[in-house]
């Protein structure tokens, strides 16, 4: 990003033994409360959280974004394979939801992209009679349309590997 930056801490703590009544035995043997020290190679979770906010822009790889798969399909009809497929993911410990609400399905893709939701999955009359998917990443201007059962092994590999996705020349695992 063009600066350093420190984020590791270390800590010395005269408080939480206290709290937790801890001791020790001293060589003299008397009881003692020892110090406790704090490292944290990464800093609080919070400020960790914030770095890869910045780093990233928000548009996080897929095995760290808060919603993995946005699974939006193209009308009411089709809500029923929505689900299906979101379970399958949700199986395989994958964050996914499902987009049911009243808005149009551009302003659907639109929330999607603009959330910076890495993977967006469109569910239509040929995506469910086929059991497909249609991918829409986000990074790649491409759309791709491929079997469901693949889509969800690409997407748990992507996760799995922790594949940088979220750039345009990662492609999508075989």
């Amino acid at each position: 990003m063009g600066r350093e930056e420190t984020v590791s801490t270390c800590q010395l703590d005269f408080v939480v033994a206290d709290r937790f009544e801890l001791q020790y035995i001293a060589k003299d043997g008397s009881p003692k409360t020892p110090y406790i020290i704090h490292r944290a190679p990464l800093s609080t979770h919070e400020r960790l959280i914030s770095f890869l906010i910045e780093m990233y822009g928000g548009a996080f790889p897929t095995w760290m974004a808060p919603v993995q798969v946005r699974i939006i399909p193209v009308s009411e009809h089709f809500h029923t394979y929505a689900r299906e497929v979101q379970a399958l993911l949700r199986d395989r410990m994958l964050r996914a939801e499902v987009d049911e609400g009243g808005e149009t399905f551009n302003k659907k893709i639109r929330n999607a992209v603009t959330s910076k939701i890495p993977n967006i999955w469109i569910i239509g009359e040929e995506e469910t009679s086929a059991r497909a998917v249609t991918w829409r990443r986000y990074c790649v201007k491409d759309q791709v349309k491929m079997p469901m059962d693949r889509a969800v092994d690409a997407v748990t590999a992507m996760k799995r590997d922790r594949l940088m996705d979220n750039f345009p020349d990662v492609a999508i695992p075989e």
